[in-house]
């Protein structure tokens, strides 16, 4: 199960995205992640992670684990958790290992120590934060995709999970010092002159219009002499292609639980932001 999750934790390939598909499950609020082997959305393909949607007081979280069956925070294949503000505009993504050497576990009240001995035994287990997600308001009620802002600590693009170094990665997670982190936001639009209205192109890969799905691609980096970015490479995209199924891809550097976290922000009302 170690070596499962250390895959799951690498960036995605560089050049072409993995391809992925998210189905929920309304009545259980719980969300179910596959590796597509196939172009066809209904087939479900390899069971990568699950979701569960839960209230604590005034704030939603989401378990996330290794287990289809068991969704609970004490589970030993529990990998992280998604937790959200009141209004569900901002999001901060918490893994259950350390991203790097020296990182210290949240503080906060819902943040215990657990057993995890199935998954890594050489590492404490805690909630890590690795990650924000922030959806602005709409105020003048636009139109087009919610606006987003995530802030990640990501995997060391290095190496990725089809490398040979992987086998050395079997006795501890990449340490990755600090940690780089990675800015990315929405994609925008294009005005479609025969359709009349803003749109993204998503290749095939969305096929029902939603105000859930999104592109997201990386930010320039204002605060580095020459920082560059890439407004035109789209490292995680998400949309629905049914009523309960929606297709996630994403390449590096993000990993698989990153983009899953950052796609679940997408489920739930925002009022404010829509």
């Amino acid at each position: 199960m170690f070596l499962f999750l250390l895959l799951l934790m690498q960036p995605g390939p560089r050049e072409f995205p993995h391809q992925c598909l998210i189905k929920r499950n309304k009545k259980t609020s719980t969300f179910y992640l596959y590796l597509a082997l196939t172009p066809s959305f209904t087939d479900k393909g390899k069971f990568l992670l699950a979701a569960r949607r839960c209230r604590r007081g005034a704030h939603t979280e989401y378990i996330i684990t290794l287990d289809a069956d068991d969704l609970s925070q004490g589970s030993n294949a529990y990998v992280g958790k998604l937790s959200s503000d009141f209004l569900g505009t901002n999001f901060t993504i918490f893994d259950s290992q350390p991203p790097h050497s020296g990182a210290k576990p949240s503080s906060s009240r819902g943040s215990r120590r657990f057993a995890s001995k199935q998954i890594s035994p050489q590492v404490p287990a805690g909630n890590f934060e690795v990650g924000q997600v922030a959806y602005k308001f709409n105020l003048l009620k636009s139109r087009g995709p919610r606006r987003m802002i995530c802030t990640l600590k990501c995997p060391s693009s290095g190496e990725t999970a089809d490398d040979k170094h992987l086998e050395d990665a079997k006795m501890k997670r990449p340490d990755t010092g600090a940690s780089a982190y990675t800015i990315l936001k929405n994609k925008s639009p294009r005005w479609h002159e025969h359709l009349q209205c803003w749109c993204l192109n998503f290749h095939g890969r969305v096929t029902v219009a939603s105000v859930k799905n999104f592109q997201l691609v990386a930010t320039v980096d204002q605060s580095q002499p020459g920082g560059k970015g890439d407004e035109e490479t789209v490292l995680l995209q998400f949309g629905k292609v049914g009523d309960d199924t929606f297709t996630m891809d994403y390449r590096q550097p993000l990993s698989a639980f990153q983009a899953f976290a950052i796609c679940l922000t997408s489920f739930g009302t925002k009022l404010a932001c829509e």
